[in-house]
């Protein structure tokens, strides 16, 4: 029993040693490899959002150091380079026609405030419907809210004046807001959200304490999609707010133009009187500043969501 019990241990303490010093051979060669791919592997993604966020920043960066060259100096000096007329276009912008642009941005905050709230409530609802009630047809209106997201929407402008304008609708401010209230991607979005985020389980427990599917949505459904909301709004914010082409298709009085298409007018006037380049240029950075407070305003609801989900894992 006892030369049976040694031979293995005799046998297993070469192996063993010999398998040690294999490993350690290994992995002392195989460390320094593993870590230079591991960096290689950080390197290039961090180079690839480097670049791309150098693409994306430096048109709004050369748009905000523009905006600070007097009328004189934009078209005289080095392009990234500081002016000395920031205050003066500043001065001359609110003051364009008696604060013209003071009420672009009051109609644009109006279409993108507006419009994004209710399409915001309907891509919940619709989502949420597509999402947790089962009835006839409720693939085929997803199919087609698909379809909805794969048409592009310069293709609906002309079609959408048409058919406002045969019930007397266009030409108002009403003929924008009615158009972007259903978001085909705000209700895709939002029944994604809805199918991993509202558990099946609480809403059955509801239905058997006797609740209505009305306050089930305001007091269970809606407290729990919060994030997704806050995705969806701000999406519908950002996009109606530089949104182009319906508004100035849809609107004819000046008094109604939101922002994008009264920075065009100036453009569009600018050949004429040069300065004007300086206030639109202006006007264009002013516009980008609501939407930067916007998002850094939001991130907690994403941050909130971020800990919650950590804490259901």
């Amino acid at each position: 029993m006892t030369a049976l019990d040694a031979r293995p241990g005799s046998g297993s303490r070469p192996g063993g040693a010999e398998g040690d010093r294999r490993t350690a051979r290994s992995g002392g060669t195989a460390r320094p490899g593993a870590a230079r791919a591991s960096r290689s592997g950080k390197l290039l993604p961090t180079i690839v959002l480097l670049i791309g966020a150098f693409y994306c920043l430096v048109p709004v960066g050369w748009v905000f150091i523009a905006s600070s060259k007097s009328p004189g100096e934009l078209f005289t000096s080095f392009s990234f380079a500081p002016g000395t007329g920031l205050l003066g276009n500043l001065g001359d912008l609110f003051a364009y026609e008696g604060g013209q642009y003071g009420l672009w941005a009051a109609n644009s905050l109006l279409y993108a405030g507006v419009g994004g709230v209710l399409s915001t409530l309907v891509s919940t609802m619709a989502g949420y419907a597509l999402a947790k009630f089962a009835f006839r047809g409720r693939n085929l209106i997803f199919f087609m809210i698909l379809a909805g997201v794969l048409i592009p929407g310069i293709t609906l402008a002309i079609p959408q004046y048409i058919l406002l304008s045969e019930i007397g609708l266009a030409g108002g401010p009403i003929s924008v807001l009615l158009p972007i209230i259903i978001s085909p991607f705000g209700i895709y979005l939002s029944r994604v959200f809805a199918q991993s985020a509202v558990p099946q389980e609480i809403l059955e427990a509801s239905r058997i304490d006797g609740a209505g599917e009305w306050r089930i949505f305001r007091h269970i459904v809606l407290p729990i999609m919060v994030p997704g909301m806050v995705t969806v709004f701000l999406l519908q914010f950002v996009g109606i707010w530089n949104n182009f082409l319906l508004p100035f298709v849809m609107l004819s009085d000046q008094a109604d133009y939101p922002l994008t298409v009264g920075l065009y007018t100036l453009l569009s006037k600018g050949s004429g009187a040069p300065a004007l380049y300086s206030l639109a240029i202006t006007g264009a950075a002013v516009s980008i500043i609501p939407l930067t407070l916007l998002v850094l305003f939001l991130q907690r609801f994403w941050r909130l969501d971020l800990i919650s989900g950590g804490l259901k894992g």
